[in-house]
């Protein structure tokens, strides 16, 4: 009954995909063996590439179709579909490609003409299985190769989008040829009227889907899970309207879907995985608006991303990077000479040369900084297309790029840098100003107002656009990059809001489930004068002073390795560990010493590291860095082997002061 009831959903989609440049797929043209829809396939190569057809044909003669099917089977089990689209196939000596990609600019006509080759076929009630009859809503095809498939619920039929999930868990078996893992379909669609769900690998019970919403926006202004209702229809219209629109749909499959490959260590063992990246709802939006709106403007504007911790913004900077590094404007002109990313989380520069690397498929277009200032000046002038740097050389970039004023710029300020302090710190906070007096280890002046002025008595550069994300933004920065909004005030340029990141379950909502701890003291006067200061800076200075004071710490810490040592450490089969964030630089350095204090002194089989940035002074004079806190065997321990030491069982606890932020 059910079955019959999403019929009309069902249709609906198919009838307006196909209404709006999408062919409508016949399920007897579909190869239950080689998940393809090889009439499509071969008429696409027909029309696309007739000569190398024809060169091909001349080689295998009939049987020119059956043996190309193989030779393209094959290689889309061995290297997946994504790189099969992207780099095409070769055959005796014939490469055929099996997508055309829109070019970035109207120059090159051939381009376009064979951009409009393309075939994207939605095909109804697909029967997948050789040895059954089963069949899946809608598949998805790019010249009849199966990108994704989508599983639909309707109200009507008394169920929804869990439903459509537990059926791929339980009946699509990921073992055939669709639904193994980047091999066809790359994406797979739980879809009912209000809500999208998405993953990108089945694994029976084991599938995890992630929301592929909107958000809804509440009068407060944040977003929150689910879609906002539409006058127009189905509150998932977006999918079938916005997302498969036909040009939307190939630009996402060229410059948006990538393959992650990381390598973890687990009981002393290299453990490898692959992740094949499909961008969520807000990662795609947020890169687009604000791809648009460079592409219309120009350079000389100031973003706001407003992006929760959970929102995934090294991915979505990496997008945005790569966009904005090939933008060209209506007169065809690049909008942005090179695009400059400045990070200090290392994990940005290999992600990001990985996953451009997968788009472009040639070196060079990503350059990291990792020598000195030369070669950085080398980079802007040579207009590399993407540059990396660091927060200790932005301050000559903002030097340099004076200099360079018939270029043009587009800088992404990524907050989640692991170094705070010191000029270069002081240079991109007069930038972005994000001075917060609160967390200034020093008890130095509040030089925000001051920096703020500064940068508006500076103006905009006309050669340069700034994007900074951040996940909490104060409200001077949001008056100096946000937008002005109707009804007064500033808001950012785009938004994904902690309240979604929560509800959607990428974050934990710490208020649900944490234990105060209060600390009492009492201060005595030992001058005879009783001086009148400022009641803030005072109450700043005595919190700073209570929390490094040695006995306030043995105490903290000896409930948390207790805590840890009895209630944590058994979880997730004994493999749990603990991240401890410090709010300064000084608190990290006294607590680790703390905790290797009281775990040595209980005898616990746990050991720590500590991960911050810089050299740290104490009250003594005496010097701390990372590497020498966390020394190995007495040999300083360098900061980019802490998290493959931090992945080693026995260290369990991590203490972390301004760094490692996601």
């Amino acid at each position: 009954m059910g079955v019959h009831l999403e019929r009309p959903f069902e249709e609906f989609i198919a009838d307006y995909l196909s209404e709006h440049g999408w062919i409508a797929g016949d399920p007897k043209f579909w190869s239950r063996e080689l998940a393809l829809d090889t009439a499509h396939l071969i008429a696409f190569l027909e029309e696309s590439q007739p000569k190398k057809w024809q060169r091909l044909t001349a080689v295998h003669g009939g049987q020119v179709q059956e043996r190309f099917l193989a030779r393209l089977t094959k290689e889309l089990d061995s290297r997946g579909t994504i790189d099969v689209l992207r780099r095409g196939v070769e055959d005796h000596g014939v490469h055929l490609q099996l997508c055309f990609f829109k070019p970035a600019h109207g120059m090159a006509p051939e381009a376009v003409e064979l951009y409009e080759h393309n075939l994207l076929i939605v095909t109804r009630q697909v029967h997948f299985d050789p040895k059954g009859e089963d069949s899946v809503d809608l598949v998805f095809s790019v010249n009849g190769i199966p990108v994704g498939t989508a599983e639909l619920k309707s109200p009507t039929s008394g169920q929804n989008v869990q439903h459509a999930m537990t059926q791929y868990r339980r009946d699509r078996d990921p073992r055939l040829p669709l639904f193994a893992f980047k091999k066809r379909a790359l994406v797979h669609f739980a879809v009912d009227t209000d809500v999208v769900m998405m993953t990108t690998r089945l694994a029976g019970g084991e599938t995890q889907f992630l929301p592929f919403n909107r958000g809804i926006r509440t009068p407060a202004g944040h977003t929150g899970a689910g879609n906002p209702p539409n006058p127009g229809g189905h509150r998932t219209a977006y999918l079938w309207e916005e997302v498969l629109e036909r040009d939307s749909w190939l630009d996402i499959l060229e410059r948006f879907v990538h393959l992650e490959r990381t390598e973890r260590v687990i009981d002393g063992k290299t453990v490898r995985a692959e992740n094949l990246i499909f961008p969520r709802y807000h990662q795609l939006d947020a890169t687009r608006k604000l791809v648009a709106h460079a592409r219309e403007h120009g350079p000389g504007h100031n973003y706001l991303v407003q992006h929760s911790a959970g929102s995934g913004k090294s991915n979505t900077i990496a997008w945005l990077a790569h966009h904005l590094a090939s933008l060209h404007a209506s007169d065809e002109r690049p909008v942005f000479d090179s695009a400059i990313v400045i990070t200090d989380r290392r994990v940005l520069d290999k992600q990001l040369q990985d996953t451009i690397y997968q788009f472009e498929h040639k070196p060079g277009v990503v350059e990291p900084i990792d020598r000195d200032s030369d070669q950085l000046a080398a980079a802007m002038s040579a207009g590399v297309r993407i540059i990396i740097s660091t927060l200790q050389k932005f301050p000559f970039i903002l030097t340099k790029i004076g200099s360079l004023g018939a270029k043009r710029f587009a800088i992404i300020v990524d907050e989640a840098h692991s170094s705070q302090t010191g000029e270069a710190a002081h240079k991109l906070k007069q930038v972005l100003a994000m001075v917060d007096a609160d967390e200034q280890e020093e008890d130095a002046p509040d030089g925000e107002d001051e920096l703020v002025k500064e940068v508006k008595a500076i103006g905009l550069l006309p050669h340069v656009s700034y994007f900074a994300f951040t996940a909490t933004p104060k409200a001077k920065t949001m008056a100096l990059f946000g937008e002005k909004a109707a009804e007064g005030g500033f808001r950012p340029f785009h938004a994904y809001s902690m309240r979604q990141a929560i509800e959607e379950g990428f974050i934990l909502d710490v208020l649900q489930n944490y234990t105060t701890y209060r600390t009492f003291f009492r201060l005595e006067r030992k001058g005879i004068d009783d001086p009148e200061i400022e009641t803030s800076k005072a109450g700043r200075a005595v919190a700073r002073f209570m929390e490094v004071h040695p006995h306030n710490i043995a105490q903290k810490v000896e409930v948390m390795v207790d805590h840890f040592v009895t209630k944590v450490m058994p979880q997730i089969d004994g493999r749990a560990k603990a991240m401890v964030v410090a709010r300064s630089r000084i608190q990290a350095v006294k607590y680790k010493q703390a905790f290797d204090e009281y775990i040595k002194k209980m005898g616990y089989p746990v050991k720590s590291l500590v991960a911050f940035s810089g050299t740290v002074r104490d009250e003594l004079g005496i010097e701390h860095t990372e590497p020498e806190m966390n020394a190995v065997d007495g040999k300083p321990l360098a900061e980019k082997a802490l998290p493959a030491q931090f992945a080693k069982p026995e260290f369990r606890v991590l203490l972390v002061a301004e760094k490692y932020q996601t």
